[in-house]
């Protein structure tokens, strides 16, 4: 197969808002492959390379030589160029690196150049994540939906999910099971803006409230001394996190899969930022909130009650996260305030009556959690791909600076915008242009927007040492002038 092909599906995928032809381009595109093929495929088509780390930065991306005038590079071919490039290491690696990845992006036409940028960085931004990979898995190959969604729960891995399927059908997925040892996909949360909007959702029914802390999504497995230890993207980080290790090592069980995150305290017992704790390492401390697994029972399709009841009689009280079971909106924004006020960052509201329904978010997990907001200066803005080619997408994000009547950067954000707000920001911006650098367009600091973000936190990129965490756009202020944007000060007392 042509790497032009899969090139071509994303754009396909990228240029429509129907899920059902995303589906059916990306389950086309799936079912052509070879069997050699098709787990290079499932990754290309998720927006992530097979190989975890080649050692190439978005730096090495910006000068690309001239593109060639028709596609020939095989999907074979695009691997073999990156297990390549991951294998390097040691003296003069840099420079045969570059040669390298000169090579492969010479042979690529344009559109094959933007998308192994976006491969490469993380961000091809064409919709075809995977709650679009498994209903075109299922597709694809003549299998039931569900049993794929189960045995991608299980193999913590889609392409593998999709040669399985490929080659053994119904038979080979139900054959993939929770294996202690082997990470399963996480199970994740829908939001709500209040706690009494996600209690709507729930009925009346009874519900668990616990806290939702700012750590490290861990996912832990024991089998008899052997301990591992993976992060929310199921990488091994056993080695970072010792305390973690010890910890588990000492419950009274033989195997179990743990659910939890892992949080570094302040000597007061508050929190450390994220990013403190991401470095903290051996000070780490677990907190769990679900069991999947206890010796030899499999505990993913039990109710969330029966694997709570279960955690609480192995886990002691301060290696769990804090709940509260109620059906009483009252008490749980009460309890929503002292989780706020001890320093987390919200709560995540469950079901009790459902199971474990790992990758997906579903409606048996809520979170909530309190929505800061910025009104903010456009300093720049970038070209869109894909789907918002021809547009302005990317907006570079300035607070005002009062001392030198300045703006200072805080990061970007493409998040957020609907096809309206792209079409009318393209035709602001250019009026507003004052020069171009690439794929970036200058403006005049005149354009207000409100922004909502999850925190701050301290950054080296910016030169203000700040970045806005998880920023999206929630309105333009037509209301505002540039002098009426939040200050410098202002966002530090929010990192504060």
């Amino acid at each position: 197969m042509l790497f032009d092909q899969v090139v071509q599906t994303s754009t396909r995928v990228a240029a429509t808002s129907s899920r059902t032809a995303k589906v059916a381009a990306l389950a086309e595109t799936l079912a052509a492959a070879t069997t050699d093929e098709l787990e290079i495929v499932a990754h290309y088509l998720s927006g992530s390379l097979r190989q975890r780390r080649t050692g190439v930065g978005w730096r090495a991306l910006v000068s690309r030589p001239e593109p060639a005038s028709a596609p020939t590079l095989t999907i074979a071919a695009v691997d073999e160029a990156f297990a390549e490039l991951a294998m390097l290491s040691g003296e003069g690696s840099q420079g045969v690196r570059q040669g390298l990845l000169a090579e492969l992006l010479g042979a690529a036409t344009g559109p094959e150049q933007a998308f192994l940028a976006g491969l490469v960085t993380g961000e091809t931004r064409q919709g075809a994540l995977e709650g679009l990979l498994l209903p075109a898995i299922a597709a694809a190959f003549s299998v039931p939906a569900d049993a794929v969604r189960r045995a991608a729960m299980f193999a913590g891995s889609i392409p593998v999910v999709a040669v399985a399927a490929k080659a053994g059908g119904e038979p080979a997925l139900a054959a993939i099971t929770l294996q202690v040892g082997r990470p399963v996909l996480p199970m994740l949360a829908s939001s709500a803006a209040t706690i009494r909007e996600a209690f709507e959702r729930f009925g009346d029914a009874p519900v668990s409230v616990e806290s939702k802390l700012d750590g490290i999504r861990i996912q832990v497995h024991r089998d008899g001394d052997d301990v591992a230890v993976y992060s929310r993207s199921l990488d091994d980080i056993t080695a970072r996190l010792p305390g973690v290790v010890a910890a588990v090592g000492a419950l009274p069980a033989r195997r179990l899969v743990l659910d939890g995150e892992a949080l570094a305290l302040r000597p007061d017992g508050r929190p450390m930022l994220f990013q403190d704790t991401a470095s903290a390492g051996s000070v780490l401390r677990p907190f769990f909130f679900d069991l999947l697994h206890v010796d030899d029972l499999d505990l993913v399709d039990e109710p969330a009650s029966v694997r709570e009841a279960r955690l609480a009689a192995l886990v002691p009280p301060a290696l769990r996260v804090e709940r509260l079971v109620t059906a009483d909106a009252g008490e749980a924004e009460a309890f929503w305030h002292e989780v706020l006020a001890a320093g987390h960052e919200g709560v995540v509201i469950k079901a009790l009556d459902a199971g474990y329904a790992a990758g997906r978010r579903g409606a048996a997990w809520v979170k909530v959690k309190p929505v800061h907001t910025l009104d903010l200066v456009v300093l720049a803005v970038e070209w869109g791909s894909g789907r918002r080619r021809g547009r302005l997408s990317n907006i570079h994000l300035g607070a005002r600076d009062p001392a030198s009547g300045d703006f200072v950067m805080l990061g970007k954000t493409f998040k957020g915008m609907t096809d309206e707000m792209l079409a009318w920001q393209t035709e602001r911006f250019l009026a507003l242009e004052t020069r171009r650098q690439g794929q970036v367009v200058f403006v005049r600091p005149e354009q207000v927007v409100e922004v909502a973000f999850d925190g701050v936190q301290r950054s080296t990129r910016y030169p203000g040492g700040m970045a806005l965490r998880f920023a999206r756009v929630v309105r333009y202020r037509e209301d505002r002038t540039a002098q009426d944007a939040d200050t410098v000060e202002t966002v530090r007392s929010l990192a504060r």
